[in-house]
């Protein structure tokens, strides 16, 4: 993966997931190291975050790099100045850039206009880092991938989008549950039923959250309302009435089966306490695992060898 862009988890071989979240399982304990001792990250964020923000400079810290923080004020990104003008002018400061923006079109233009690797910190159509965190965690949870089924219940959003095509890619059973109008879109749809054929599983749609649940190994939901659509919360909450994931909706999956949100959660809405609270949750696992998975990214983007080729193939 060095000097390679991460825009969409489809930028990734099943080869790949494998490789980096099993060295990011490897290397969780091993503290800090200087494999990137010299490199510099930015983070240029259009959106507020607790998880990622915290995650990425931790992560770079522990690999031995730097990490500075850019906010919308001191930016401006494509108000201030333009996209390629601060892609060029970042390439010749830092050695990658984790952008976090609206849209997945700012994106990708940055990234064609950038002299350094791009990272996808979350836009509107994906979240890959995510969607790497989640599969680190099903793996030390549930020991394989392949075979697995994974029920996600609400909207088909980017958070959503990336775990598709991460299941799809790596031989995970995806099922989604959404009201009529909050489905994933027809392109990720078409591009993750590519994939599963490829690594035999399946992807189903439903709007019966009952039925996408049953039997499932894990059950994943998030927000109804994402950041940039408050405007349209009361709609939202109207729409996802019954989409909540409570105890009697998880009591369908398997006895066995774990609990996962991406955070933040609005408690009471998507999921109730006694599910984010309970045995089966490991949202608080979930959200540890970003900050291992994304050290191993970086490692893999930027140092080339060293404890990257130390630790695959273990």
């Amino acid at each position: 993966m060095k000097g390679k862009d991460l825009l969409s988890i489809s930028d990734l071989t099943q080869g790949d997931i494998y490789s980096l979240i099993s060295d990011a399982i490897d290397s969780r304990d091993d503290g800090w190291v200087s494999t990137l001792d010299g490199k510099v990250l930015a983070l240029l964020f259009e959106k507020p975050s607790l998880r990622h923000r915290t995650a990425f400079e931790v992560a770079m810290r522990q690999a031995g790099g730097h990490c500075i923080y850019l906010s919308p004020a001191e930016v401006g990104l494509g108000q201030r100045e333009s996209v390629p003008d601060v892609a060029r002018v970042l390439s010749r400061y830092v050695d990658c850039v984790a952008l976090r923006t609206f849209s997945h079109a700012t994106l990708c233009t940055f990234a064609e206009y950038a002299g350094v690797p791009v990272i996808n910190a979350l836009d509107d159509l994906e979240h890959p880092c995510q969607a790497l965190a989640d599969l680190m965690t099903i793996k030390e949870k549930k020991g394989d991938l392949e075979g697995c089924t994974l029920a996600f219940v609400g909207d088909g959003n980017n958070v959503a989008h990336s775990l598709l095509l991460a299941c799809a890619l790596t031989g995970i059973n995806f099922r989604i549950a959404s009201p009529p109008g909050y489905s994933v879109e027809k392109e990720t749809l078409a591009k993750g039923r590519e994939y599963a054929k490829s690594a035999g599983g399946e992807i189903i749609l439903t709007e019966d959250p009952r039925a996408a649940v049953t039997g499932a190994d894990i059950v994943y939901t998030d927000v109804w309302t994402s950041m940039g659509q408050e405007a349209e919360t009361e709609v939202r909450k109207k729409a996802f009435a019954g989409f909540q994931v409570n105890s009697e909706l998880l009591a369908l999956a398997r006895e066995d089966a774990i609990f996962m949100h991406d955070l933040p959660a609005h408690r009471g809405e998507e999921v109730t306490d006694d599910v984010m609270d309970g045995l089966q949750s490991v949202v608080f696992d979930q959200a540890e695992n970003k900050k291992h998975v994304i050290r191993m990214l970086l490692i893999q983007m930027l140092g080339g060898l060293g404890i990257a080729q130390g630790y695959h193939g273990r």
